[in-house]
């Protein structure tokens, strides 16, 4: 269970003042992003100043969103906010980080008395995968709580430790510098009891005089820390951290002990062999006198130092050998890095377009020169930031590493390396181009011979080498639904015009976003400032969570199965029974939860699920107490699209506010009144009330009797011609000889079939596609993965040729009206085997 400050004790750690204080509030939660609220009443806005946007500026937004409480470094008008609490503090970073160490003091030891093992890493490279790597090896063994992503800076290591909880028994953070004096801002917070030194690189370093004081602020995290594990191969590392040891006892820090490993020299884990076999490394040492082993599924030296950290992790921790062994055979490759995937023409494409530094590239060229299914090898490169290095000297090594590992084409991404050409061409053998930008190789990608090759990309995330990837990956389904992101924004505001300014937008992504996909549209509206998020079931809004969505989440189905998820994952349930509503009391009560926020759906003529208003006694009963806090209350329209049943939608509405009037007699404080869905929005503006749901609309659907709306679809399902045969008259097509042809025939077979999501009801002739601007009938049944239309009247059909399914040029609704269903059923059951493309215009 997450702790809770009273705002007055949180003001006192930060040693802050008053501007105004109206209330002592429980805070749970830190707010840095005006986009990312969730709990706006428990909520502490921290307005942080960065080199491009001042957090003060969305005090006024975020207090008409409900927010109330916040931390603040100059002055502020109080009379616009008459009912918050502002906190005035000399720095508002410092003041974050203040909180963060506060808090991180709350765990010190476990429930049976041991002390909490806290995993401090930095260096260079590796720290990501390590984190990552050691929540696979351990996660079935400790609840783990660790960096969300990246989260190793100034305000992202805060934001990791706030995470931590009484229900952890293990923590990992790792920590990130750019200059000197940050760590020991970073070890107060994360107080590491055990510490891991990856690397040493050229990432960062102009804020750094030399490399050994680099080194040093680097062991900063680990002035405190019982054991620190680092590979003592590197001579800088190994001698800065035996003068740390040496300083360390001198002041009396008896507790601090060194666990190094080595594969050329005597160390507490001494490797003795490396053997790279049919993709595995058997990795064997030597552990306190005792021979053991480990097997890991990769072969670079990347991932061999990064599993010989964590294996000395697991030593520290008693994990037994036999179990370490098991775990290490299951390591998984962690996406974020050097990613291994099948390219066009019979390449093999590696992905590491993560970050951009010489001691990361070398690791990456390493892995490179391991990939032997291939005799040729490309390099595409960005520029290289913070190296540390004056610019000639920096290419000049890059280009003398690219020949050491016998690189047969290099590509230059980036104004910097550009003007560098001439220290590669001064090495002689390398095959070179240089672009100024992504955008400039992008219009010569096809002047390009790509086949039997291994790509190696290479670049820092501003330069986006991402959409290179997506030229070079193979296309392994060329089925594929497009979803223009573009689109589904425009949809969103308009419907937002028709609104007014004070009601609340409440998107549905349940059914995988209506098929599009759910993180990538949540991540779309996150952006664009949607207030909340519904989905049917509480799996959805898990992921919607791992991958980073914080915006509030309705799970409208929910069972007692599930509860431990919606707590864990700060998921708000919607009510919609008195079995439920009991259920999940027991459960709230039990682990001595309050204020636990809910939704409640009211029966006012759906007959499917909500409280009837014969039900509504034990709901009162239960509210009046302090188990639940209610977020809103809502109902669904039966038939808000037909003319023909508005009286039946305006009893509903009456039904509706009759309930809430009920609620209202037992709960003093506000809570959302939701009623309208897309038709509601468009044909009914009285019923807008405090938040609408917007679904199919989003998607660019809506319905023959709304208001008319320019809305524009948002997905297009696309395949491809595999094969185009003459069919002579008489002949059939497919299974079951359903389709015969009356006449000499041209029959175009398309990759996609009811395997896809295609519905079988539009077999023989029922359906169409659309190629080259032209309508082509459906012959014959359609099959698993394939659907046979007919081109005789088409011209300029080949193969490999596009084939719209639905959507640009032929409408989902068109298609749905052919299979006799709605656009709902077609969009919702495209098979996840076909690929999502998302993108903007």
């Amino acid at each position: 269970m997450q702790l809770r400050y009273y705002l007055e004790n949180m003001a006192s750690v930060v040693k802050g003042r008053f501007l105004l204080k109206t209330a002592n509030p429980i805070i749970e939660h830190l707010l840095l992003d005006s986009r990312r609220i969730i709990f706006p009443q428990s909520s502490l806005f921290i307005a942080l100043q960065g080199p491009r946007r001042d957090g003060h500026v969305f005090i006024d937004e975020l207090y008409q969103k409900g927010v109330r409480n916040f931390i603040v470094d100059h002055e502020t008008n109080t009379a616009l906010l008459p009912e918050a609490n502002i906190i005035l503090v000399r720095n508002t970073l410092q003041a974050l980080q203040a909180l963060a160490i506060h808090h991180r003091k709350q765990f010190v030891t476990l429930s049976d008395g041991r002390q909490l093992p806290v995993i401090g890493i930095t260096g260079s490279n590796g720290k990501t995968i390590v984190k990552e790597w050691l929540n696979q090896l351990l996660d079935t063994q400790f609840n783990i709580v660790r960096s969300p992503k990246s989260y190793n800076s100034q305000i992202g290591v805060p934001l990791s430790v706030w995470q931590m909880n009484e229900g952890h028994d293990l923590a990992i953070f790792e920590a990130g510098i750019s200059e000197s004096g940050e760590m020991s801002n970073l070890e107060k917070i994360i107080q590491p009891t055990i510490g891991v030194f990856t690397n040493i690189g050229e990432a960062h370093s102009e804020g750094f005089i030399s490399l050994r004081q680099k080194i040093n602020e680097k062991l900063q995290l680990f002035t405190h820390v019982e054991t620190l594990i680092y590979c003592k191969d590197d001579p800088a590392i190994h001698e800065a951290v035996a003068i740390l040891w040496q300083q360390l006892h001198k002041r009396g820090d008896k507790t601090f002990s060194i666990c190094n490993w080595s594969t050329v020299s005597e160390a507490s884990l001494q490797v003795q062999t490396i053997l790279k076999e049919d993709g595995q490394s058997l990795i064997t040492a030597t552990w306190k006198s005792e021979k053991i082993q480990i097997t890991i599924p990769f072969t670079d030296n990347a991932s061999i130092e990064n599993a010989i950290h964590c294996w000395c992790v697991l030593l520290q921790l008693k994990i037994s050998q036999a179990v370490i062994q098991q775990r290490m055979q299951q390591l998984a490759t962690v996406a974020m890095r050097l990613e291994l995937k099948k390219g066009i023409n019979n390449c093999s494409i590696i992905n590491d377009s993560y970050s951009a530094d010489l001691s990361s590239l070398k690791i990456a060229l390493d892995f490179l020169m391991h990939q032997q299914q291939h005799a040729k090898r490309t390099v595409i490169l960005s520029d290289i930031l913070q190296s540390g290095k004056a610019e000639k000297e920096l290419y000049r090594e890059v280009a003398e590493a690219l020949t050491q590992r016998k690189v047969n084409r290099f590509i230059g991404v980036g104004k910097k390396i550009t003007q560098q050409r001439q220290a590669f061409e001064e090495v002689g053998s390398l095959e070179l181009s240089f672009y100024d930008s992504v955008e400039d190789f992008k219009k010569n990608f096809h002047h390009f011979y790509w086949r039997d090759e291994t790509i190696l990309l290479k670049g820092a995330r501003v330069y986006g080498l991402e959409q290179i990837d997506a030229l070079l990956e193979q296309k392994v389904h060329q089925t594929i639904l497009e979803i223009n992101l573009s689109s589904l924004v425009y949809n969103l505001q308009q419907f937002q015009q028709l609104l007014q300014p004070t009601t609340r937008v409440m998107a549905m992504v349940k059914a995988f976003s209506y098929g599009s996909g759910g993180y990538e549209i949540a991540n779309v509206l996150q952006f664009h400032k949607i207030d909340y998020l519904a989905v049917a079931y509480a799996d959805e809004g898990v992921e919607l969570r791992k991958e980073g969505i914080a915006l509030p989440i309705m799970v409208m189905n929910t069972d007692a199965s599930t509860f431990d998820l919606l707590l864990k994952y700060k998921l708000e349930p919607e009510l919609y029974s008195p079995g439920l509503l009991h259920a999940l009391a027991d459960f709230v009560k039990n682990r001595n939860i309050h204020h636990f926020p809910v939704h409640i759906e009211l029966e006012t003529g759906m007959n499917r699920l909500g409280f009837s208003e014969e039900q509504i006694p034990p709901l009162l009963e239960t509210l009046q107490t302090d188990i639940f806090k209610v977020h809103s209350v809502f109902t669904h329209l039966v038939s808000s699209e037909d003319p023909e049943h508005d009286e039946f939608t305006l009893q509903q509405a009456a039904i509706f506010h009759k309930l809430c009037n009920r609620i209202n007699n037992v709960i003093q404080y506000p809570y959302l009144r939701h009623i309208a869905n897309t038709s509601g929005i468009t044909r009914h503006s009285s019923m807008q009330l405090d938040m609408v749901r917007l679904g199919i609309g989003l998607y660019g659907i809506g319905d023959n009797h709304s208001v008319s709306m320019p809305l524009r679809e948002v997905s297009t399902l696309k395949s491809t011609v595999a094969q185009i045969k003459q069919v002579k008259a008489g002949d059939s097509v497919s299974y079951g000889r359903k389709g015969i042809v009356d006449r000499d025939s041209m029959i175009a077979t398309v990759r996609i079939g009811y395997a896809d999501g295609y519905p079988r009801s539009l077999s023989n002739g029922i359906g169409k596609m659309l190629i080259n601007g032209q309508l082509a009938p459906i012959v014959g049944m359609i099959c698993m993965d394939m659907t046979m239309i007919d081109i005789t009247d088409l011209t300029g059909i080949q193969e490999g040729d596009e084939v719209v399914v639905f959507g640009n040029g032929l409408s989902v609704k068109q298609l749905a009206h052919w299979a006799q269903t709605i656009p709902y059923e077609i969009l919702t059951g495209v098979s996840q085997r076909v690929k999502r493309v998302y993108f903007e215009e």
